[in-house]
């Protein structure tokens, strides 16, 4: 019931000669319960997650925690009371049980035109809206307040996301053929990606944040470095439009779905395509891995 890295929570602890990168933060993650460790490896921010996937009011938090550190390099037992508070919010959010009974909180005028999409960061605390006003705005999710407008696109912004679980970069898709990666503290314009052919649809960063995946209308899907903007492999193979796509949770293998009533999963290290699902009959409008990043979905039903 514990996993990390692909180690379950009988294996031995690794030796110190394995104890690299320096641990800066914990990320809570609710659904799929776990916790995320944010270190540094050679000057550059990784991620690895911790899977707490049968975590209930029966879990004895001192074992778990026990064999979390035990098992965890990265964790010292110094950490030991931290770890104890997030296990505890998180068992916490599990045992909270939903009413089920919703109501309207805010109706926003977000934008002159109309939406295209919107998703929310990790915290839910913020979240943003594309438009065929060629903006996408930044809003603050308890006030409805808006708090950046990032403008620069010369035709629809469609296509939305953050860098989610960290939050602080946006990913924007046009119908320019352009992608722009912005700060989301500040809106600062960090990058302008231009590689596509045709309108970009869909896109989508891997769990580390450190490689951004855009689709298009030009059948192709390209693989970007966050860090320098630059095109790392072009993904050629779909005979339609590419108009969605989604990394699995190791964040090693993309599926881009396609009118070509095909999907295909990628090797994101080499850009390779490991298989060709063609087994529909009509356009793919909608592709997900499932968590352990085994199967996907390729329909909406």
């Amino acid at each position: 019931w514990l996993k990390t890295s692909g180690h379950t929570a009988m294996e031995k602890r690794p030796s110190t000669s394995r104890r690299k990168g320096k641990l800066k933060r914990f990320l809570l993650r609710y659904f799929p319960p776990g916790i995320i460790l944010e270190y540094e490896f050679k000057g550059h921010r990784r991620t690895k997650p911790i899977d707490l996937l049968d975590l209930n009011e029966h879990t004895d938090v001192e074992v778990l925690i026990n064999i979390i550190i035990r098992q965890e390099p990265l964790i010292s037992e110094k950490r030991r009371p931290i770890l104890r508070q997030l296990i505890a919010k998180l068992s916490s959010k599990l045992e909270s049980k939903a009413t089920g009974n919703y109501k309207l909180d805010k109706l926003l005028q977000a934008h002159i035109l109309p939406l295209t999409n919107c998703a929310f960061n990790k915290s839910g605390d913020r979240f943003i809206t594309g438009s065929y006003d060629r903006t996408c705005k930044v809003w603050d999710t308890h006030s409805g307040k808006e708090i950046l407008k990032l403008p620069g696109h010369k035709n629809v912004v469609y296509a939305i996301a953050f860098n989610n679980p960290f939050g602080d970069r946006i990913a924007t898709g046009s119908f320019d053929k352009l992608c722009k990666i912005w700060d989301s503290n500040d809106g600062k314009l960090i990058h302008t990606l231009q590689g596509h052919q045709k309108e970009i649809v869909c896109v989508g960063f891997d769990p580390q944040g450190a490689i951004l995946a855009t689709g298009s209308t030009d059948c192709t899907a390209i693989l970007w470095d966050v860090e320098n903007g630059k095109a790392l492999f072009t993904l050629e193979s779909h005979e339609a439009e590419i108009v969605s796509l989604h990394f699995n949770t190791e964040g090693n293998l993309l599926v881009t779905g396609s009118f070509d009533n095909t999907a295909v999963i990628w090797d994101v290290s080499t850009g390779q395509s490991l298989h060709v699902l063609d087994g529909h009959n009509g356009e793919i409008s909608s592709t997900q891995f499932n968590f352990a990043g085994v199967h996907h979905s390729r329909r909406i039903y």
